[in-house]
């Protein structure tokens, strides 16, 4: 049985963003928890006992304290559900929350070449004492079994695919330390669990929704799927940032291209937006925005939603 826990849907600064008092954020601290959104993460688990993360956001103390599955073993003085993290890009958002796991619990970080490269080129990094966190480079369209801590399988399946996207905005006009060239920075994932065949998509980030990523998730049960704006120059018209939502490497939920529209046309049992910018009003019960997702069959979870596949 594959399990799939939301740690956080919200994008980088999540909801409310601490130093913001765009509408959103002001609904956030004034309109109780059930507005709030921590960064964008997930953890599955294909037997209840044993997780994997999916990003590890700045956020993740808060949300590991905050999951019941994820708690360490009553009695034990040491001990933690995780045993790997798999990362999807290489933003703040999504790699911080390595340093929240320094404590000498072993695990393994799961992550493109590339990716790893920019982690070996901040030696903030080296608190991960590598004898207890492995490093272990992954493939696009190379499927891979997790291990648990101990080496034993995990029974699940991740496969790597190569998502539209772009580098870390903190690369710009800078060398990357994984070499120019080549596909890597944004991946989407397959997670398959291996005895029941059941499995679900997690493309956290995508700048453009293209024929063959369509191929992809026809006919999925369960698709969480980059929510970051609702319109492509959102931030600039409420005057939040001067990016669009394409130049940051995310395409907009709604218009001709947007991803409403372009994957209206799947066979997708749940449809899960999730890194939800504060300045996107589908965030927000009772608005237009809102309504148009649901209606279209998507969902926005709130942080700590189970799904069980």
């Amino acid at each position: 049985m594959l399990r799939v826990v939301v740690l956080g849907a919200g994008a980088g600064g999540g909801v409310p963003q601490w130093n913001c008092g765009c509408e959103g954020c002001r609904a956030a601290r004034s309109g109780g928890h059930e507005l709030q959104r921590s960064q964008a993460s997930v953890a599955f688990s294909g037997d209840g006992e044993h997780w994997f993360l999916i990003n590890a956001s700045p956020d993740l103390r808060q949300q590991l304290n905050a999951t019941p599955q994820l708690h360490p073993k009553p009695g034990a003085l040491r001990h933690t559900p995780v045993a790997g993290v798999i990362l999807t890009n290489s933003e703040v958002d999504a790699v911080a929350g390595l340093l929240s796991m320094r404590e000498g619990s072993p695990f393994t970080v799961y992550a493109h070449e590339k990716v790893l490269a920019i982690l070996a080129s901040n030696s903030i990094f080296n608190v991960l004492n590598e004898k207890n966190v492995k490093r272990q480079p992954i493939g696009i369209s190379d499927p891979f079994e997790p291990r648990l801590p101990d080496g034993a399988r995990s029974g699940l399946e991740v496969r790597p695919f190569a998502v539209p996207g772009k580098s870390a905005w903190y690369l710009e006009g800078k060398a990357h330390p994984g070499g120019e060239t080549g596909d890597g920075d944004t991946l989407g994932l397959k997670i398959t669990d291996k005895t029941t065949g059941n499995c679900f998509y997690f493309i956290a980030a995508c700048a453009e929704v293209t024929d063959a990523l369509k191929a992809e998730i026809d006919g999925a049960a369960l698709v969480f799927f980059d929510g970051t704006v609702w319109q492509d120059d959102e931030m600039i018209r409420a005057g939040l940032g001067h990016k669009t939502g394409k130049s940051m490497g995310h395409v907009a939920m709604s218009g001709h291209d947007g991803a409403i529209a372009r994957l209206a046309d799947l066979r997708i049992d749940k449809k899960i937006f999730l890194h939800i910018n504060n300045s996107n009003p589908a965030l927000l019960p009772d608005t237009p925005e809102r309504k148009a997702i649901e209606e279209a069959g998507w969902q926005i979870p709130a942080d700590g939603t189970e799904i069980v596949l």
